[in-house]
């Protein structure tokens, strides 16, 4: 038996590169594997946003409001909490399509503003949407001061 070293080619044509590479199995590889990465990270970043639902907040000089449209629900899938100054708003449905039942999760918590009266919070759900009131303690109100010229 005889060993035959090989040698790699030196020299190649332009001409025999691009019939090669035309030909090569590698060819569409960068663009399938950027597909791969679209269609996968499309789908992971689709339930984050079905668990979440928008929120608005504004106030006045005496409340700040939490308002969330919640359409579908009754008034006990929706809870309402408040821990270590975070308000949380969880609220379930469940849906029954012929011999399949689905059930949906929703959940949201916002950081309570330091001037909130957590004890005289309050909350009201009509016609699908939900109001959450936040009184503000008595210092954190404005108030107008009068100014004496002499």
């Amino acid at each position: 038996m005889r060993l035959v070293r090989y040698t790699y080619p030196t020299h190649r044509s332009p001409v025999s590169l691009l019939g090669n590479l035309a030909r090569s199995p590698w060819s569409g590889l960068e663009t399938e594997i950027d597909r791969l990465f679209a269609s996968t990270l499309a789908d992971l970043g689709t339930p984050a946003s079905d668990v979440r639902f928008p929120v608005d907040l504004y106030e006045d000089k005496d409340n700040t409001y939490v308002r969330a449209e919640l359409p579908g629900l009754h008034r006990d899938d929706i809870h309402i909490e408040v821990v270590d100054d975070y308000l949380t708003i969880n609220a379930s449905r469940k849906t029954k399509e012929g011999e399949r039942e689905q059930s949906f999760a929703y959940s949201r918590s916002i950081s309570l503003p330091a001037e909130t009266r957590n004890d005289k919070i309050t909350a009201a759900y009509e016609q699908g949407v939900l109001t959450v009131t936040l009184p503000k303690q008595e210092e954190a109100k404005p108030r107008k001061i009068t100014v004496n010229v002499s």
